[in-house]
C-alpha cells in the first residue's frame, strides 16, 4: 500500500476555497427557472479513492470573480414580479399577453363583508290579514251608507220599500238567528226564478211571525239572484207603532189583491201566508196542521199576472214559542187577535221573548205554471182547486221534513 501524500494549505487559501464553494452552491437562474448548482465533491483523504480532483487552492481570486461575472452575463437575473397579476408569467416564463382570453384565469371575487342580520319581524298570518281587510271593507261600506243617507242619495219605490236599508240595517239583527240560533237549511232555491214575478205561498206559525222574516232572509242572502221577498201582511201589522214603518221600509204591503197584482206585474217576488192569524196563533197541540186558506185570492192574482206559484214549507217555527194557552181577556184589552201563554212568557218578563233554538228547514217546491189558466182567473171553482192543490203540496212536504228532522233542536 502506498502512503497518502498530504499537501499543506495555508489559512488564506482555505478561506478562498470555502468562498468559492459557497459561490458555486449559490442558485442561478436559467431561462426564468431557478437552478441550484451542486457543490463540488471534497477530495478523499485516501490516496486510492476515485472522483473529480479538487480545484487547486492556489487559483487567484480575480479568476473566480471573472468567472462569476461571465456566468451572470450568460444567465441574467430575473427580478420577481411586483404584482400578483404577473406571477403566472414569472413562473412559466411566458408573457401574460400570449395567453388566449378564454384561458385566462377568472378573477377572484372581492370579499364583501356581510351586513349585520336584522331582527326577524313577525308577519301577520293570512287569516288575520283577510280578517283585517274584511273589517276595512265593512267600515268603508258603513261610511258610504251613512253618506248616502245624509245626502238623500237612495231610492224608495211607490210602496215605501228601501232596498238598501233593508239589506244593511233591518236584516242585520236576524242574520245571527238564521245562521247560529235556528241553523236554517233552505233547499229548492233553484225553483225560485232569478228575475220576474213569482208568488211564494207558505204555511204560517210561531205565535210571532218570525217565519216570514227568516224566509225573506233566506232568499236575500242565499238565493243566486239575491231577491227581496215582498210579503203581504194584515192591517194590524201596519197599524202597530214602529212595526208598521219598518214593515213598509222592508217592502211589505197590505194583503189585498190589488197590491199583489201590482207587485207581480212589476216583476217582484211576492210572499203570502194564506192561513193568516189562524195559523200563527193556533195552539201547540195543532202544530203543523194547516188551517183553511181562505177564499184563494192569491191564486186569482197569480192567474191574472201569469206568475208561477211556488209552494213553501217551513218546519221549526212551531216550537220557538210553544203556545200553551190564550188569554182572550188580555187580547181584547190590547186589541190583538190572541194573547199567547208560553212556557216562558209572560212568566219571565222580557226574557220570555227569547225564542227557543229549534232546528229549521225551509223548502221551496216546484213552481205551478199559471200561464195556461190565465183566461180563467175569474172562475171560482178553478181558483179553489188550485188553492187546495197548493195547500196539499205544502202539507205533504211538512210531513216529509218532520220525518227528516232528528229532534226539535237538532
Amino acid at each position: 500500500m502506498s502512503e497518502a501524500r498530504i499537501i499543506p494549505i495555508n489559512a488564506e487559501q482555505r478561506a478562498e476555497g470555502d468562498r468559492g464553494a459557497e459561490e458555486a452552491v449559490a442558485p442561478t437562474r436559467r431561462n426564468g427557472r431557478r437552478v441550484t448548482a451542486k457543490p463540488a465533491p471534497k477530495t478523499s483523504a485516501k490516496a486510492g479513492s476515485q472522483g473529480p480532483k479538487a480545484a487547486p487552492a492556489s487559483a487567484p481570486r480575480a479568476t473566480e470573480r471573472a468567472g462569476s461575472e461571465a456566468e451572470d452575463r450568460d444567465h441574467p437575473r430575473v427580478e420577481p414580479p411586483e404584482t400578483l397579476r404577473d406571477m403566472g408569467s414569472f413562473v412559466t416564463g411566458k408573457s401574460a399577453e400570449s395567453k388566449a382570453p378564454a384561458e385566462a384565469a377568472p378573477a377572484r371575487p372581492a370579499v364583501v363583508p356581510e351586513p349585520p342580520a336584522e331582527p326577524q319581524r313577525t308577519l301577520p298570518t293570512e287569516p288575520e290579514t283577510e280578517q283585517g281587510d274584511e273589517w276595512e271593507r265593512k267600515l268603508a261600506g258603513a261610511l258610504a251608507f251613512l253618506r248616502r243617507r245624509l245626502t238623500g242619495e237612495y231610492e224608495v219605490d211607490e210602496f215605501g220599500f228601501d232596498a238598501e236599508l233593508t239589506g244593511t240595517i233591518l236584516a242585520a239583527p236576524f242574520r245571527p238567528l238564521y245562521d247560529k240560533w235556528f241553523r236554517v237549511e233552505a233547499t229548492g232555491m233553484e225553483n225560485v226564478p232569478e228575475k220576474g214575478g213569482a208568488l211564494i205561498v207558505a204555511n204560517h206559525s210561531g205565535t210571532i211571525a218570525l217565519d216570514g222574516v227568516i224566509t225573506a232572509l233566506a232568499l236575500l242572502d242565499h238565493h243566486p239572484g239575491r231577491r227581496h221577498l215582498r210579503m203581504l201582511g194584515a192591517d194590524l201589522v201596519f197599524k202597530t207603532p214602529f212595526v208598521g214603518e219598518f214593515a213598509r221600509k222592508a217592502g211589505n204591503t197590505l194583503a189585498c189583491q190589488a197590491d199583489a197584482e201590482r207587485l207581480l206585474s212589476n216583476g217582484e217576488l211576492v210572499g203570502v201566508y194564506p192561513e193568516g192569524f189562524k195559523g200563527v196563533g193556533k195552539p201547540f197541540s195543532e202544530r203543523y196542521k194547516l188551517q183553511r186558506f181562505g177564499r184563494g185570492g192569491f191564486v186569482s192574482s197569480a192567474l191574472k199576472t201569469k206568475a208561477p206559484i211556488i209552494p213553501c214549507s217551513i218546519v221549526g217555527a212551531e216550537e220557538i214559542y210553544p203556545m200553551l194557552g190564550n188569554s182572550k181577556l188580555l187580547a181584547r184589552l190590547m186589541g190583538a187577535p190572541y194573547f199567547p201563554l208560553t212556557p216562558t212568557f209572560p212568566w219571565l218578563g222580557p226574557l220570555g221573548l227569547i225564542p227557543l233554538p229549534s232546528k229549521w228547514y225551509i223548502e221551496f217546491g216546484e213552481p205551478i205554471d199559471t200561464a195556461p189558466l190565465a183566461d180563467r182567473a175569474d172562475d171560482p171553482m178553478l181558483v179553489f182547486n188550485v188553492a187546495d192543490q197548493v195547500r196539499e203540496t205544502i202539507q205533504q212536504t211538512l210531513y216529509r221534513l218532520l220525518m227528516k228532522r232528528k229532534s226539535v233542536f237538532l
